[in-house]
């Protein structure tokens, strides 16, 4: 075994090897794993597990104006699932729509039309349908619900949550009243009422209405307090009759075509 001559040379070598591995080690890609998100979390009901229902609410053509103040309010009826400054073109036609609801998640439409004799609103599932249309025998719009109370209130923090719909002995007759139903049921999201704070220990024939807080609502209403619930209607306020239900989006075959009466 030969030794090297100069010792010093041996040790600058030495050096440089372990800088050059430093920077071979460096260079080495770097991999991190990252933990799996799922996308559009917010779009998944956590009562079903399915997806939330969002709407589109538009005219084929131009309203008058308390039929184009009806439509916003049923825009804002429809928050937050629902686009409320959506905006019509008069070269916009269905099939736009259609192209647009796929990718932002909308699986109901919600449309508008009026003729010399009637208005008319009909209420799609996309993207195949099925279509129901209702003539719209009279209607109120939230502004003139508000003017015929005495102290008309609606808290702008109210349009932060889904509507609650009470179909409660609804329904359970004909076909198309089951259909209607349905349709209107999978227009909003499902609520769990052991979750949604909405558990009530009133009793039925308590003139008071009252219930038993489970968290705190503000300095007045506290929990284990018991606290008065009034309902406040603040409109729109529509008379549909059902006249046809057509088997696709808005075309197909009718399924039904005979009247049938309700008020929503």
């Amino acid at each position: 075994m030969s030794r090297c001559r100069e010792p010093k040379d041996c040790a600058l070598r030495r050096e440089d090897y372990l800088e050059c591995l430093h920077h071979s080690k460096e260079k080495k890609r770097k991999i991190s794993v990252k933990p799996v998100v799922k996308k559009n979390q917010g779009n998944v009901d956590h009562v079903t597990g399915d997806k939330i229902p969002k709407s589109f609410v538009f005219s084929r053509e131009k309203l008058p104006g308390p039929l184009k103040q009806l439509q916003m309010d049923l825009r804002k009826l429809m928050l937050p699932y629902t686009a409320l400054n959506l905006r019509e073109k008069k070269r916009n036609n269905l099939r736009d729509f259609l192209n647009v609801s796929g990718p932002m998640g909308v699986t109901h439409f919600l449309i508008l039309s009026k003729t010399e004799t009637a208005s008319y609103l009909r209420v799609a599932r996309t993207p195949q349908g099925p279509t129901l249309t209702f003539k719209i025998h009279e209607y109120s719009t939230a502004q003139d619900v508000a003017q015929s109370q005495l102290r008309p209130r609606c808290p702008q923090d109210l349009f932060k949550n889904p509507p609650l719909i009470v179909l409660s002995g609804f329904g359970s007759g004909e076909q198309h009243l089951k259909l209607t139903t349905i349709m209107f049921q999978n227009i909003f999201p499902a609520i769990d009422i052991n979750t949604a704070g909405y558990g009530s220990e009133s009793e039925a024939d308590d003139e008071a209405a009252t219930v038993t807080l489970a968290s705190d609502l503000g300095r007045v209403n506290r929990a284990s307090t018991k606290s008065a619930v009034k309902l406040q209607e603040i409109g729109p306020r529509m008379t549909l009759q059902l006249i046809k239900v057509e088997e696709g989006l808005c075309s197909g075959s009718v399924i039904y075509s005979e009247y049938g009466m309700f008020i929503l």
